[in-house]
Parts: structure tokens; C-alpha cells; sequence
């Protein structure tokens, strides 16, 4: 019986032909104003975001994505948010499947924050904003540094770079689509995405 890898053929190769900086240079801003105009209205405690979670969708680990534990954040997001999230894992793993490479997944660092949590966040990190995206559900950050391999028996490991490669290749995409602002944090070594509404 033919091995995955036999039955898989050669890795192509992965090269990203663009910027990370420039590509994907969405400033806060203009993120905010979208996440304002679709999202929910922040809450302020954790207590309150129970009372918003009826408008917002559960993302939990799948297929596709691990949702990592969070700590700052809830792992809530408006539909379209959760519809862009469920994409996104799905077209890396079409692509690296077109690349002939083994399964990732993509990693979810943080999803919704409350305004307790954002103001928490700023003590610890001088880079979060008070005026963050990530109040309205419209709004995750995804690691472009760590991934979850699919299967563990497979033999062929990618390297996280070119993982990277990968997942910018499919943000360039949605983002052609414009179904998304991104933003590449070098210092937190995530993507920061906030879903459009698509009008």
C-alpha cells in the first residue's frame, strides 16, 4: 500500500511574493470605524458580555483552527467574524494541500475582549489599544508563529515560515475579496483581523 507521502507527490515550493509590512498595513483606525458600524456594542465586564453572547457566535478548536486558552479575551465573534475565521483555516489547508504539504492548523490567540480587559491588557502590553477592535466581535488575532500539526504520524514537517508564507498568500486573498482589514504585528507575531461587512 502507497504511503501518504507517495500518494501525496513532491512539496512545491512556498514562496510569498509581497511584503508582510506592507501588505498587510490595515492602521487601527480604519479597522475601528468598521468594527464600530457592524459589531456589538462593548461590554464592559465579563458579566455584561453574557448578556451580549446571543448576537455573537462560539468559535471553538476544529477542524481548521485551535482556539488557544485566552485569557484576555472570550472566544465569541459576530457571524460574518466566524464565517472569515472558518474560511481562513479552511483555505490554508486547501492550500497546503495544493502544495502538496502536510496539514496545519492555524493557531487563535485572542477573540473578544471586554473594556476591563482591554484596560488590563495596556498594563501588561503597551502595545494593545484602549480603542481596540477587539471590543466589537468583529475582531482575532491568528499566529503566524505557531501552528498545530494535523497529523502527527506524517512524516513531513513544514517549517513555520513558510507557513507564514502560506497563511499571508490566503489573507491576500480575502483581504482582494475585501472581506477583511489585516494587520501584521511583528512584536505579538500575530495577523490582527477585522472582518468587513462586505457592502
Amino acid at each position: 500500500m502507497p504511503s501518504c507521502k507517495e500518494e501525496r507527490g513532491p512539496l512545491k515550493r512556498i514562496w510569498y511574493n509581497g511584503s508582510y509590512n506592507r501588505d498587510f498595513n490595515d492602521l487601527n483606525d480604519v479597522q475601528l470605524e468598521m468594527a464600530k458600524k457592524i459589531g456589538i456594542k462593548p461590554a464592559t465586564t465579563r458579566e455584561e458580555a453574557e448578556e451580549v453572547k446571543h448576537e455573537m457566535e462560539e468559535i471553538k478548536t476544529n477542524e481548521y483552527y485551535e482556539v488557544e486558552e485566552l485569557t484576555h479575551s472570550i472566544p465569541y465573534l459576530i457571524p460574518q467574524a466566524a464565517e472569515l475565521l472558518h474560511d481562513i483555516g479552511k483555505n490554508f489547508q486547501d492550500s497546503l494541500t495544493n502544495l502538496n504539504a502536510s496539514l496545519y492548523k492555524v493557531k487563535v490567540t485572542s477573540v473578544t475582549r471586554t473594556i476591563t480587559d482591554v484596560k488590563k491588557l495596556k498594563k501588561r502590553n503597551s502595545n494593545s489599544s484602549v480603542n481596540s477592535t477587539h471590543q466589537y466581535g468583529t475582531t482575532f488575532d491568528i499566529s503566524w508563529v505557531r501552528y498545530t500539526k494535523v497529523d502527527e504520524k506524517d512524516t513531513l514537517n513544514i517549517d513555520k515560515d513558510e507557513l507564514k508564507m502560506v497563511l499571508a498568500m490566503v489573507l491576500r486573498d480575502l483581504k482582494r475579496e475585501d472581506r477583511c482589514y489585516v494587520k501584521h504585528e511583528r512584536r505579538q507575531g500575530c495577523f490582527h483581523i477585522t472582518v468587513k461587512d462586505g457592502e
